[in-house]
C-alpha cells in the first residue's frame, strides 16, 4: 500500500515549471486547492505592484521634453517645452507594453517552459483579457459618467485605426489556426503576426499627424498657436499660467476665503487642465488597490462644492458697496453671520437667517446640517427643512439641538447650508454656509493664530491678523503678543508696539484681531517679512498649535510675480505627486508606510491592503528608482520587466495547478481568473480617467490598441521564437486550434457588436452623441448590454470546453 502511494504520480504537480517546491501528494486536495487559489490572488497583487513600478519607468521615459522658442500672439518670443514622445506612439508601444506585460510575458514563458510547444494558458489569457477590457471596462466607463455629462473620443481617426487592427488581429488569428494551416503555425505566419505591430504603430502615427489628409481647421492651442495633433506635444503647463490667472481673478472676488482654501481651489483648477497619461491613471488605480501613496490628491467635498459654485458663478462675489438686491428688485437670503458658537451645556444652537432687498414676495429656502468634526446623532441632532419668509418678514431662526454627553471633548464643528427653493425675484446671498462650533464646557481654551502665513501688498494700509480661542471659551482670558523683525523692520516697513500687546477675551468670546499698519515707502524692495508670536496666556489657558504667524509684504511693483509664485508652488505640489520616486529612500518609505506615509488620509481598507501587500512592496522597493543614475527610466524599465517575468512564471504555475486541482481546463482558468486578475487595475484606471478627463481617449480609446498589441506581441513574438526553433529542427510548430479558435471566433463577434454599439452611441442623440455618459437609462442599458456580451462569451467558451458543445 505504501509503495503504491509512493509511486503515485502527482499529475497536477507536473503542470508547474517551478511549483510545487515540495511533495504535495499527501495533502488534502481541498486544502491544497484553497492554498493555490489564495496564492494566485496574492500574486495578482504582486504583479500589480511591480507593474506599477514598470509604469513609473515608462512615464519617466515618455515624459521627456525639449525646449523650443515660439512667437506668442502678443509678438513676444517665449520658450516652451514640448514632449519628445508622440502620445499615439507612446500609447501603442511602451504604455501598451506596460499595461499588457503580464499577459505577453505569460505567453512567452509558457511556450519556452513547455519546450517550445504551445500551451493553452497564455493564448487564452490574451483573448480573455481582450474580452474583459473591451466589453466590461467599456461598460464600466459608459455607466460611470452620471449627471447627464458625456465623454467623446477625441482622437477618433486613431481610434478607427486601432479598432480596425484589433479586429483584424483576431480574425487573422482565426484564419491562421483554422484555414491557412489548421493546427500549425508556419514561420511566415509568425513573422507576419509580429510585423503587424510596427505596422500598427506607423499607421496610427501617420493618421495622428494627418500626413495623408487635411488637418482640422482651428485645432490648435489658443495660448501658443501651435497645432494640436490629438494631444499636442506641447506640455500642459504652458497654458496653465493664464488659466490659473483667470481663475484667481474669480477667487479674488471672495476675500473671505482663507489662503489654504484658495490654494486648494487653484490646485483643483490647475488639475482640470493637466493632461495625464494612461500610466498615471494605471499607477493611481494600482496604489488604490494596494494601500499605496495616491497620485491623485484628496479634495474635501466642501472645497469641491465651493469650486463648482465659483466656476458656475453661483457664489455671489464680495465687492464693497455692491448691492446684491439691485436696488431692492431682488430678495436676498443669507445667514446673518458665517459662524456661531455655542456651549455644549446650552443644548441648543440658534442660527439666524435674514432676508433683505425685496420684501413683498414670499420666499422659500431649504436648509440642512452637514457633519464637520462633529457627528450627527452623537454631538447634535441633524436638521433639515424649509424656511418660509412671508411678505414683510426679514428674519428667521433655525434651532438645532446640541447633545451634551458630559464628556470632555475638543471644540467640534458642523455646518448649516442654505439652498434656494424660490427662484423668482430671489437670490442666495454671500453667506450660504454657517459654521456652528460646539464649545467644550468649563475650559478657558487655547489661543492660536487662524493662519500661519499672511501675504499682503505694501499699499494695503494695514494687515488684520486673527487670533482664535479654541477648545473652550469659559470665563475671561488673556494672551500677549509681540512682533519680531525678519527682513521687514519695525518702524520702517510696519508699525507695532515694541512691548507688544494684550488681547482680552470675554466669557464665550472666540475671536480677536490684531491690526498692524503697513508702511508704503514708494520704493522698490524685495519681499520682506515679520513675525507675530503669542505668549503668556492667562492662568488656566494654553497656547494652541499655531503660536506664530509670518506676514510677508510684497512690493506693488512686483505683485504680478505672486501669480508666478502660485503657479510655481502648484508645479512643486504636482512634482510631489509625480508617480516616479527619485531615490531608494523614497521607495522604501512608500513601501513600508500605509498610503505612502499619508496616514491622515488613509482609510481602513488602505491599512488592510497595505498589510496584505507589504511583503511584495518591500521586495520590489529594491528595483532601481526611475531616475536611478540619471538613466531616464531605462534601468528601472529593464529591472521591472525582469521581475514581471519571474512573477509571471509563478502565476502560470499557480493557475495551471489550481485549475487541475478543481478540474477546470487551463483555457477556462485563463479567460476567467487570470484575465480578471491582470485586468483589474486597468478597470479602476479607466473608470478614473473616464470621470476626470475631458475626453474618452484615456479611458476606452486605448483599449483597442492594447488588444492589438496583445496579439501582435503576446502571440507573434512567442510564435516567432517557436517556429524558428522547430524549423531549425526540420519540424513544424503545432498549435491545436480547439477551444482557442472557438474562443477567438466568439470574442470577435462580440467585439464587432460592442464597437458598433459605441459608434451608435456616438452618433445618436438618444445616447447623448457620445461614447460615454449621456441620459441615465440609455447609459445603463448600454452598460448592461456590453456586460451581457462578456457573459455570453464566457458561457459559450465554458460550454464548448466542458461539454464539448459547438465542436
Amino acid at each position: 500500500m505504501i509503495d503504491a502511494w509512493c509511486n503515485t504520480t502527482d499529475v497536477c504537480g507536473e503542470k508547474g515549471l517551478f511549483l510545487p517546491f515540495t511533495d504535495e501528494r499527501g495533502w488534502n486536495q481541498s486544502v491544497r486547492a484553497a492554498l493555490y487559489f489564495a496564492g494566485l490572488i496574492w500574486s495578482f497583487f504582486a504583479v500589480a505592484i511591480i507593474a506599477d513600478i514598470f509604469m513609473c519607468s515608462i512615464e519617466v521615459i515618455t515624459s521627456r521634453t525639449s525646449k523650443i522658442k515660439i512667437a506668442t500672439p502678443e509678438g513676444k518670443i517665449e520658450e516652451v517645452e514640448i514632449r519628445i514622445w508622440n502620445d499615439t506612439v507612446a500609447n501603442l508601444t511602451l504604455m501598451a507594453l506596460g499595461s499588457s506585460a503580464p499577459e505577453i510575458i505569460l505567453s512567452i514563458i509558457e511556450i519556452v517552459g513547455n519546450g517550445f510547444r504551445s500551451g493553452e494558458l497564455g493564448p487564452s489569457t490574451i483573448v480573455g483579457s481582450a474580452a474583459f477590457n473591451l466589453l466590461v471596462i467599456s461598460a464600466v466607463c459608459v455607466v460611470s459618467i452620471d449627471g447627464g455629462e458625456i465623454r467623446r473620443i477625441r482622437m477618433i481617426k486613431v481610434f478607427g485605426v486601432t479598432a480596425s487592427f484589433s479586429m483584424f488581429a483576431y480574425i487573422w488569428l482565426y484564419i491562421v489556426l483554422q484555414i491557412i494551416s489548421p493546427n500549425v503555425v508556419d514561420v511566415w505566419e509568425a513573422v507576419f503576426t509580429f510585423m503587424c505591430f510596427p505596422l500598427l504603430v506607423v499607421t496610427a502615427y501617420i493618421i495622428d499627424k494627418d500626413f495623408c489628409g487635411v488637418k482640422d481647421v482651428g485645432d490648435e492651442d489658443p495660448e501658443t498657436g501651435l497645432e494640436f495633433s490629438a494631444y499636442s506635444n506641447l506640455t500642459s503647463s504652458q497654458a496653465a499660467k493664464k488659466k490659473v490667472a483667470d481663475f484667481m481673478k474669480e477667487v479674488g472676488k471672495h476675500p473671505d476665503l482663507d489662503e489654504e482654501t484658495i490654494a486648494k481651489l487653484i490646485a483643483m483648477e490647475a488639475a482640470q487642465h493637466e493632461h495625464h497619461s494612461r500610466a498615471w491613471y494605471r499607477v493611481n488605480a494600482t496604489r488604490g488597490l494596494t494601500g499605496g501613496s495616491k497620485v491623485q490628491p484628496i479634495i474635501d467635498d466642501h472645497i469641491k462644492e465651493l469650486y463648482h459654485k465659483i466656476k458656475n458663478n453661483e457664489l455671489a462675489p464680495i465687492r464693497p458697496g455692491t448691492d446684491l438686491s439691485k436696488d431692492k428688485t431682488l430678495a436676498v437670503v443669507e445667514f446673518v453671520t458665517a459662524s456661531v458658537a455655542v456651549f455644549e451645556n446650552e443644548k441648543k444652537a440658534r442660527v439666524e437667517i435674514e432676508r433683505y432687498g425685496l420684501e413683498s414676495n414670499q420666499v422659500h429656502v431649504k436648509y440642512e446640517t452637514v457633519d464637520g468634526t462633529a457627528t450627527a446623532d452623537e454631538d447634535y441632532v441633524p436638521a433639515k427643512g424649509t424656511i418660509v419668509f412671508e411678505p414683510g418678514e426679514t428674519t428667521k431662526y433655525i434651532d438645532i439641538e446640541i447633545i451634551d454627553d458630559y464628556e470632555w471633548e475638543p471644540d467640534e464643528t458642523f455646518f448649516v447650508k442654505l439652498h434656494l427653493e424660490t427662484k423668482e425675484n430671489t437670490i442666495i446671498g454671500r453667506k450660504t454656509i454657517c459654521e456652528v462650533t460646539i464649545i467644550n464646557d468649563d475650559d478657558p481654551g487655547k489661543f492660536e493664530f487662524a493662519k500661519n502665513t499672511h501675504l499682503v501688498k505694501e499699499s494695503i494700509g494695514s494687515v488684520i491678523i486673527t487670533v482664535n480661542r479654541v477648545d473652550g471659551a469659559d470665563g475671561k482670558a488673556e494672551v500677549r503678543w509681540k512682533a519680531r523683525d525678519i527682513e521687514a523692520i519695525n518702524g520702517s516697513d510696519y508699525i507695532a508696539p515694541e512691548e507688544g500687546g494684550t488681547l482680552v477675551f470675554e466669557h464665550g468670546e472666540r475671536e480677536k484681531t490684531i491690526d498692524i499698519p503697513i508702511v508704503d515707502d514708494q520704493e522698490y524692495e524685495k519681499d520682506e517679512s515679520f513675525e507675530l508670536e503669542l505668549f503668556e496666556p492667562s492662568l488656566g489657558a494654553h497656547l494652541g498649535r499655531l503660536k506664530k504667524t509670518v506676514v510677508t509684504i510684497v512690493n506693488d511693483d512686483d505683485y504680478n510675480g505672486v501669480l508666478d509664485r502660485v503657479v510655481a508652488i502648484t508645479s512643486i505640489n504636482i512634482d510631489r505627486l509625480r508617480i516616479g520616486n527619485t531615490s531608494y529612500t523614497d521607495q522604501f518609505r512608500d513601501a513600508l508606510n500605509v498610503n505612502g506615509g499619508d496616514v491622515e488620509n488613509a482609510s481602513l481598507i488602505d491599512y488592510v491592503l497595505h498589510f496584505i501587500t507589504i511583503y511584495f512592496k518591500t521586495i520590489f522597493a529594491f528595483v532601481p528608482p526611475p531616475n536611478f543614475l540619471n538613466s531616464g527610466g531605462w534601468i528601472c524599465f529593464v529591472a521591472a520587466l525582469m521581475m514581471i517575468a519571474i512573477l509571471t512564471t509563478f502565476i502560470s504555475d499557480l493557475a495551471s495547478i489550481f485549475g487541475c486541482l478543481v478540474g477546470i481546463d487551463d483555457s477556462i482558468t485563463a479567460i476567467t481568473l487570470v484575465a480578471l486578475g491582470t485586468s483589474l487595475p486597468d478597470t479602476f484606471a479607466s473608470k478614473t480617467a473616464a470621470v476626470n478627463e475631458k475626453y474618452a481617449d484615456n479611458s476606452i480609446g486605448n483599449i483597442t490598441g492594447s488588444n492589438s498589441v496583445n496579439v501582435f506581441l503576446g502571440l507573434g513574438l512567442p510564435w516567432l521564437i517557436a517556429t524558428i526553433y522547430w524549423s531549425a529542427k526540420g519540424d513544424t510548430f503545432s498549435v491545436p486550434a480547439g477551444s482557442l479558435a472557438f474562443s477567438v471566433a466568439v470574442y470577435t463577434i462580440c467585439a464587432i457588436v460592442c464597437l458598433s454599439m459605441l459608434m451608435v452611441r456616438r452618433n445618436m442623440k438618444l445616447f447623448g452623441n457620445a461614447e460615454l455618459g449621456g441620459p441615465k437609462w440609455p447609459r445603463i442599458g448600454s452598460a448592461i448590454f456590453m456586460v451581457s456580451l462578456w457573459v455570453l462569451y464566457i458561457t459559450l467558451s465554458i460550454l464548448q470546453v466542458s461539454l464539448g458543445w459547438f465542436q
